[in-house]
C-alpha cells in the first residue's frame, strides 16, 4: 500500500496538476471524467491512491493476460469477460456488501472518443450496492482536478444525471473534441415512454 501511494504521489508531482477534494471514508463508486485520453484515467487512479482510497477498476480480460497481468491486478484491476457481461452488477454489489472498503473507479464514457451516451454501469452498480458516487474530474485548461460532489443516487435518473451535468459540462478534458456530456440512454427511454425517470438499476 505504501509503495502504491509513493508511486501515486510521484506521478501527481510530475503532472504539475493541482488536485483538490476528499472522499468519504466508506466504499464508493468513483466516476472518472471526462475520459478523453489515456492520461485522465491515470491521473484519477493516482489521486485516489494518494488519498488512501483502496482502488479497484474494471478492465477487459485481455489486459490481464501475459506479463502485464500482475501489474494490472496490483493496481486494483478486475478482469471482465465482455462476451459474458451478465451478472456483473450483482457481482460487484456483493463485493461492496461483503468485502472491505473499496473505491471502484469507472469511466462511464467507456471510450476516449465522443459518443452519444454514457454507459449506465456505474449507476446500476452504485444503486445495487447502495454506495455513494463521487464525481472525479480533470479540468485540463485550468490544470486542476480531483474529487467533486459525493452523493447517493436517488433512482430518479434525470435528476441524478443533472447533478453530474452540473459538474462535467463545466470542465474540459485533455482532448475536448472527444468529450461527451453525461447522459444515459435510460433518460431518453423514459421520456419516450412518457414515464418519469425512476431507475436505471432495473
Amino acid at each position: 500500500m505504501m509503495m502504491k501511494k509513493a508511486f501515486a504521489r510521484l506521478f501527481l508531482w510530475l503532472s504539475r496538476l493541482n488536485f483538490v477534494g476528499d472522499v468519504p471514508k466508506e466504499s464508493i463508486v468513483l466516476v472518472a471524467g471526462p475520459h478523453t485520453s489515456n492520461w485522465d484515467f491515470l491521473f484519477m487512479l493516482s489521486y485516489a491512491g494518494a488519498k488512501d482510497v483502496p482502488l479497484s477498476w474494471l478492465g477487459k480480460e485481455e489486459l490481464f493476460k501475459g506479463p502485464m497481468g500482475p501489474i494490472m491486478r496490483w493496481t486494483g484491476g478486475i478482469a471482465v469477460d465482455r462476451s459474458h457481461p451478465g451478472g456483473l452488477v450483482e457481482q460487484m454489489a456483493e463485493r461492496f456488501r461483503d468485502g472491505p472498503r473499496m473505491g471502484l473507479v469507472i469511466t462511464p464514457e467507456g471510450t476516449r472518443g465522443k459518443r452519444e451516451y454514457w454507459k449506465s454501469g456505474f449507476y446500476r452498480i452504485a444503486r445495487a450496492a447502495d454506495v455513494p458516487v463521487v464525481l472525479g474530474y480533470i479540468d485540463w485548461p485550468n490544470r486542476t482536478g480531483g474529487f467533486g460532489p459525493s452523493f447517493k443516487l436517488t433512482g430518479d435518473v434525470t435528476a441524478d444525471m443533472d447533478r453530474l451535468r452540473d459538474l462535467y459540462d463545466n470542465v474540459t478534458g485533455i482532448r475536448p473534441e472527444n468529450q461527451t456530456s453525461p447522459r444515459l440512454s435510460e433518460e431518453d427511454a423514459k421520456l419516450g415512454s412518457g414515464e418519469p425517470g425512476e431507475s436505471a438499476a432495473g
